[in-house]
């Protein structure tokens, strides 16, 4: 038994009914995109992709070969970590806390004792490589760490490697994580991110970021699998939004080009009963957050021509789950995540169907595990059960 979940990271499919609590009134992030250029996505489409909703572009096959719908998300937030524990069946009725106008002076303090520093630059929401052209030249004289935020919840520590090296970079976050971002002040993620280069030409080492992961408080999807005796594999990030619960095997990627190939050998290596999930991260890391639909249209026009590729890798009697864990919509005025239903194309049912709206993203959590024949409480319904 194999069941194959892809997370295409920020690729929304339209405003969710609260999305004027979040700000994204009228974020949309694939029919933006789809509208921005003509994409060629006749791989996708032939999923269902086009029957979700209408879409420039696409159309709606008389037999699209997956079941297709779309998931709205209940708990309150619109980050990666949100959104993946939703999908891993944790829903969250409070968000994580968010810093619009930076850290309040105590928890930087304390960070700047634990850390053994003189003081941070930046200290507020900015996108990373505009914070870090803007401080870095300070940071390689006075030493002092970048720390920042975004919309999302997250405490950011910016280094360049000659100043402050990777293995003491890590201990700062793993300081923050465990003595800082406690209690009221438990975000989300504390994240590493280190560079290098010159004033002018500083280049973040994407490769080498780590993520320092609020650890869920009750049993996700993947960590009631792996305690059934099911093999539970990431690749790219998902095992960090967990502070790695519930994986055997984690394979870590620095593109979609790199997680399209782990997931291809996953699934050919696949022994037992084994759940593979996938998060491809440049839609929303490279494309999303730098407003760039030209490259977001690029990065589903190479995850669709890989779809052959997967569909063929899959032995008999798999699931193979396409999704989505917000939106990030690269055509308006903000960078950040947006609040948007996702996409679901579900391939290996016998009878592809609509499935129109899902209550929840938990869903998928359910239906994952039905699939295992696994008992899993959760707010979700299998998708088998329609």
């Amino acid at each position: 038994m194999l069941f194959v979940t892809i997370v295409l990271d920020g690729v929304g499919i339209g405003e969710q009914p609260d999305a004027s609590v979040y700000g994204d009134v009228g974020s949309d992030t694939l029919g933006h995109v789809l509208a921005h250029r003509p994409v060629i996505l006749p791989n996708l489409q032939r999923l269902g992709l086009g029957c979700i909703r209408p879409l420039d572009g696409m159309s709606c096959p008389a037999n699209p070969i997956a079941s297709y719908g779309r998931m709205q998300e209940t708990s309150a937030g619109k980050d990666s970590t949100t959104g993946h524990w939703e999908l891993a069946g944790l829903s969250l009725p409070d968000p994580f806390p968010v810093y619009p106008d930076g850290f309040p002076r105590d928890v930087l303090e304390t960070f700047c004792d634990l850390a053994g520093v003189g003081g941070v630059l930046g200290n507020r929401p900015e996108s990373g490589t505009v914070i870090i052209e803007e401080f870095g030249p300070e940071h390689l004289i006075s030493g002092d760490p970048i720390v920042y935020t975004s919309a999302d919840s997250v405490f950011q520590v910016a280094a360049h490697v000659d100043v402050i090296p990777l293995d003491d970079l890590y201990r700062m976050c793993k300081a923050a994580r465990d003595e800082v971002c406690i209690g009221e002040h438990g975000v989300g993620r504390v994240i590493a991110r280190p560079f290098t280069g010159v004033p002018g030409a500083f280049s973040r080492l994407s490769n080498q970021r780590r993520d320092f992961s609020r650890l869920p408080e009750s049993k996700p999807l993947q960590q009631v699998l792996q305690e059934a005796g099911v093999t539970t594999v990431c690749v790219g990030k998902v095992a960090d939004l967990f502070g790695g619960v519930g994986f055997d095997h984690v394979s870590k990627t620095g593109s979609n080009r790199e997680g399209i190939e782990a997931t291809l050998h996953q699934i050919r290596t696949a022994s037992g009963p084994t759940f593979v999930w996938v998060n491809l991260i440049d839609f929303d890391q490279e494309f999303g957050h730098r407003n760039n639909p030209d490259g977001f249209a690029g990065a589903l026009e190479e995850f669709d021509a890989a779809v052959p590729d997967l569909l063929a890798a899959l032995p008999d009697g798999a699931h193979l789950a396409i999704t989505a864990d917000h939106g990030n919509d690269p055509t308006t005025a903000s960078t950040d995540h947006s609040r948007e239903y996702v996409p679901l194309l579900y391939y290996g049912l016998s009878e592809p169907m609509n499935l129109g709206t899902r209550a929840t993203f938990a869903d998928h959590a359910a239906s994952v595990a039905s699939y295992f024949g696994v008992p899993f409480a959760c707010d979700g319904t299998p998708i088998e059960s329609i």
